[in-house]
């Protein structure tokens, strides 16, 4: 399993370059950051069924780094929700692949989000109501490290760890960059696995690049019973390109038509 997620993940990473070039706008440093962490979820551990996208007993995601959407679309786009040509139109006028995710429009996407902090306590408002209704299904959330700066954050991870929402999951896509530069200059997160100890959260840490890591994480999640989890996804941001690796530059920048190739050869792609 873990060759066929790879080779999909490296997809993912081609589609991304290829949306953020074609819209030339987006977000493709985080979205690199976070395709291992997409691919695994939506191939290897979540309940889905992009034939019936509104599933009442399907799993949920929910970007809350909400302007990572070219790695979402990717990773939806290569499972089936829709098709991959589509993935041109991204940030087009009159698209459904909006610059942040939209629930009205495109068909798979479990909730609208966009302002940080917002998406997180969104899951755990899902998450509660599944508790309530004993349904079965888990609630996933994709936070970036400098969302964590966000205080909605922690108010979301204290109601969760109150309620005992042991089927939500976080993960933390943790490449320890945002837009002006290094979290730890800005304003720094850590210790994060600290905090969220704190609000009664099993913590689990991994590499967010290697799958079988991220699968055995995931695993490992499901069966904690009491508690919600947070996975420390240890990231690179701009992940599998050279230029744009551990780059804080690239965090909302397109690329032209030389860097776009030279992303597209790093990747496997055509050359």
């Amino acid at each position: 399993m873990q060759k066929d997620l790879k080779e999909v993940a490296a997809q993912v990473r081609r589609d991304i370059i290829r949306e953020v070039f074609c819209a030339q706008s987006g977000h493709p440093g985080g979205s690199l950051s976070c395709a291992d962490i997409l691919t695994a979820l939506y191939f290897g551990v979540m309940n889905i069924d992009p034939e019936d996208p509104k599933a009442p007993g399907r799993d949920r995601l929910v970007m809350s780094k909400g302007h990572a959407t070219p790695a979402l679309y990717a990773v939806m786009a290569e499972r089936g929700y829709f098709p991959v040509e589509e993935l041109d139109s991204f940030r087009k006028i009159g698209s459904r692949l909006q610059g942040h995710p939209d629930m009205e429009t495109l068909p798979g996407v479990d909730m609208s989000t966009g302002s940080l902090g917002q998406g997180i306590s969104a899951a755990v408002g899902m998450a509660l109501a599944a508790k309530l209704d004993d349904a079965p299904y888990r609630v996933y959330a994709v936070l970036g490290d400098g969302e964590l700066e966000e205080g909605l954050v922690w108010e979301a991870a204290m109601a969760a760890g109150h309620y005992k929402l042991d089927h939500l999951c976080a993960v933390v896509d943790n490449n320890g960059l945002q837009i002006d530069g290094p979290n730890e200059e800005v304003m720094n997160v850590e210790p994060i696995d600290e905090k969220f100890k704190a609000f009664g959260w099993n913590v689990l840490r991994c590499s967010g690049h290697d799958i079988d890591q991220l699968l055995r994480a995931f695993a490992e999640a499901k069966e904690c019973e009491g508690r919600p989890t947070v996975i420390i996804a240890a990231t690179v941001k701009g992940k599998g390109v050279s230029f744009m690796e551990n780059n804080a530059g690239w965090h909302g920048k397109a690329p032209n038509k030389e860097q776009a190739e030279a992303a597209e050869k790093e990747l496997g792609g055509e050359q």
